[in-house]
């Protein structure tokens, strides 16, 4: 098989002579060899996996797998390489904890916004109603 792993703005992977390819989906482990038909996947984060002459790892954020013919399109918002599981487990925690942070940060920026467009809008209805 002849897969490509797709980012939003770039090709992560392009590999060739795929023997088989294991990737979760809403429903469980989903697992493709070359003879499998045609087929569609909706991806959930998790680890992909693709053996060639050795296993490769990538902790892939959700996306869709398209299989049609010999080729498998893959296609997530983000996707982490790792040598091993240990070191992908590793990769992909201080990638989710840097994103934790920066979520909290926006989270604490929006309720500030928030809360001083709400004042405003009380202040503007006591000054018309006042």
């Amino acid at each position: 098989m002849h897969l490509k792993i797709l980012l939003p703005f770039r090709v992560f992977e392009d590999i060739q002579n795929v023997q088989r390819i294991v990737m979760e989906t809403s429903e469980g482990s989903f697992g493709l060899l070359p003879q499998r038909l045609d087929c569609v996947a909706a991806l959930v984060p998790g680890i992909f996996t693709y053996e060639t002459e050795s296993e490769h790892y990538i902790a892939i954020d959700e996306g869709v797998m398209i299989k049609a013919g010999g080729e498998v399109l893959v296609s997530v918002r983000n996707a982490i390489r790792g040598a091993s599981l240990e070191d992908l487990h590793q990769s992909v925690e201080k990638e989710f904890k840097r994103l934790d942070e920066s979520e909290k940060e926006i989270r604490s920026s929006m309720v500030k916004m928030e809360s001083g467009f709400i004042m405003s809008l009380e202040k503007l209805r006591e000054d018309r109603h006042g």
